[in-house]
């Protein structure tokens, strides 16, 4: 396979920025998409090694071209995280005023971000949606819009200049990005890890969430992500999206997932990787019997029993 990684592109994206901050990339070859999808495609195809797109940000949760990708199609897997934090610059034409822009663009899950200052400063601007931050600055190049929110980094690479920066709603912001690759063995557990799964519930009935999240709560797995997507078979047709802490060779973990895949229609691994936070998995307290310490004792029991050796 090809020693290199897709990413949402063009060049200067939040997502280019994040994918270099791994120390592997020095011999990959990193190769511009159009979309999270025709990226992850790419994998799926061979055509690359490994994708890395944006899955969720601390403003609007997660980001939803990503996750409806992983949910359809060819099992993916993914390998690792990257947080990004994010603020915007205006990118305009050189000599443009802030009183000239009629229109602006960004991605999609920019605007939820910058939604305030817009309201504040830009109250009547038209705002279309762009294949990325870096496109929408792309497309100002091209005078299609009068602005785009991007990166400041991203202007000397467009001949934009920033008219403004450091623009967020929200202090602290951040982005999730994934690295995302064709199925293979979970790397060995680090004591900070996330599991990332997608299950099908067999049929709607009142409690069927409650049901779900039981078998993460009996075990003490705390969940970091849960999101509903449609599956497409109708209006009130679901499935979930959901980030768990630990690894699935941690044996409530992976008790856990086997409670799933029997009450479940479906379940999808999506990967069990290390946390960029590095944040140590904790077991809430108190709370009796969720230690791999005591699933193995159980398990240990029950092997006695079976064996007459009470």
């Amino acid at each position: 396979m090809p020693a290199s990684y897709a990413y949402l592109g063009p060049e200067g994206t939040f997502t280019e920025v994040a994918l270099r901050t791994l120390p592997e990339v020095a011999t990959r070859e990193l190769i511009p998409y159009v979309s999270v999808q025709s990226a992850l495609d790419a994998v799926r195809a061979g055509e690359a090694e490994a994708a890395f797109v944006p899955i969720e940000n601390s403003v609007e949760g997660g980001i939803t071209t990503t996750l409806d990708e992983l949910v359809a199609g060819t099992p993916l897997t993914i390998y690792r995280e990257v947080l990004l934090s994010i603020t915007f610059a205006l990118l305009v034409r050189p000599g443009t005023r802030l009183s000239e822009i009629k229109s602006v663009t960004a991605h999609p899950a920019a605007q939820p971000q910058v939604r305030n200052w817009l309201k504040k400063h830009l109250p009547d601007v038209v705002w279309e949606s762009a294949a990325s931050n870096a496109d929408g600055a792309r497309l100002v190049q091209e005078g299609r819009y009068d602005a785009a929110f991007a990166g400041e980094f991203a202007a000397a690479r467009y001949g934009l200049e920033a008219l403004e920066t450091g623009i967020h709603d929200a202090e602290n912001a951040q982005t999730r990005f994934v690295l995302v690759g064709r199925p293979a063995r979970p790397a060995a557990p680090t004591g900070a890890d996330k599991t990332s799964i997608v299950v099908w519930q067999r049929d709607d009935h009142p409690g069927g969430l409650r049901d779900l999240l039981g078998e993460f709560a009996t075990r003490g797995v705390n969940l970091m992500l849960l999101q509903s997507r449609p599956t497409g078979a109708g209006i009130g047709n679901y499935c979930f999206c959901i980030d768990a802490e630990g690894h699935i060779s941690d044996r409530r973990v992976a008790e856990t997932l086997m409670g799933l895949k029997r009450v479940c229609l479906q379940v999808r691994f999506l990967g069990s990787y290390p946390r960029a936070d590095a944040g140590p998995t904790e077991v809430r307290k108190p709370l009796p019997g969720t230690s791999d310490e005591e699933f193995t004792s159980a398990a240990d029991w029950v092997t006695r029993c079976q064996d007459g050796r009470f």
